[in-house]
């Protein structure tokens, strides 16, 4: 098999992890230090939620701020990093079913920046965003995967950014991990590190743990693309192995080549 770019997803929490020192936003800065230069980064966050799927083809991507009540620091922040129009159309005219839409209007939310201002500071990659259609069921997502893996061999960096457990009602502001959060996190995990894919695409058949950890399925979603990425005998690599908040896992993981 060929040497391709790495694919990652991330469970990026709080938005603080933007500008706080932590275990989460050290991983990441470590993780952005060890990985190839990419030519260009495809995003696919739990924030951006459309009808239809939509990839942003704008020449300067702004920071968004989707988020309310934190500190004036965290909206302070920016991201300047360049976008990447011709690779936009590039990979609508490369997927020919679903029917891409280019967008002018969204930018990078912080399912995207809080994450790569860590891993990447310099914000000087070209970074795209590709939207959830929140009209289709998990099958979709993780088929669109498969068709945009071949933009591993391109050099382009594919990070999904949500959370494997991430309800937010049952959240509290303590550094604990509910007992059924903890276990939905270690199921996902073995299922992740066997290649079973299809029990985490149907992850409403595994149980209450999964209505409690999956209550809406936005932060889910973007699993389901980098799922879709793994080649050939690749074996996922843990990072931020933790459920915190009570009812949030941090867990992330790496496929490359070997």
């Amino acid at each position: 098999m060929a040497e391709c770019m790495p694919a990652l997803f991330i469970g990026h929490g709080n938005p603080m992890n933007a500008i706080e020192d932590n275990m989460f936003s050290r991983a990441w800065a470590e993780l952005g230090e060890t990985l190839p230069r990419p030519n260009a980064i495809l995003s696919i966050s739990a924030h951006w939620e459309t009808a239809g799927t939509c990839i942003t083809a704008m020449t300067e991507p702004a920071t968004l701020y989707d988020f309310h009540g934190f500190p004036k620091a965290l909206y302070a922040q920016r991201y300047p990093a360049p976008g990447a129009p011709g690779l936009a159309r590039r990979i609508k005219s490369a997927i020919a079913d679903p029917i891409l839409h280019l967008d002018f209007s969204w930018g990078l939310d912080h399912g995207t920046w809080s994450v790569l201002c860590r891993m990447f500071p310099a914000a000087d990659i070209p970074v795209l965003q590709l939207s959830l259609d929140f009209d289709q069921p998990a099958e979709y997502h993780y088929q669109l995967g498969r068709k945009l893996r071949y933009l591993r061999g391109e050099g382009i960096l594919v990070i999904g950014s949500g959370n494997m457990v991430h309800n937010l009602r049952t959240m509290v502001w303590e550094d604990i991990g509910f007992d059924w959060a903890s276990a939905f996190d270690a199921k996902l995990a073995g299922l992740i590190r066997n290649g079973n894919h299809q029990p985490i695409i149907d992850y409403r058949t595994l149980g209450e743990a999964a209505r409690l950890a999956v209550p809406t399925n936005e932060h889910f979603l973007p699993l389901l693309y980098v799922l879709a990425m793994q080649q050939g005998n690749e074996i996922p690599s843990f990072l931020c192995e933790k459920v915190t908040l009570g009812s949030v896992s941090m867990r992330s993981f790496i496929l490359k080549n070997r």
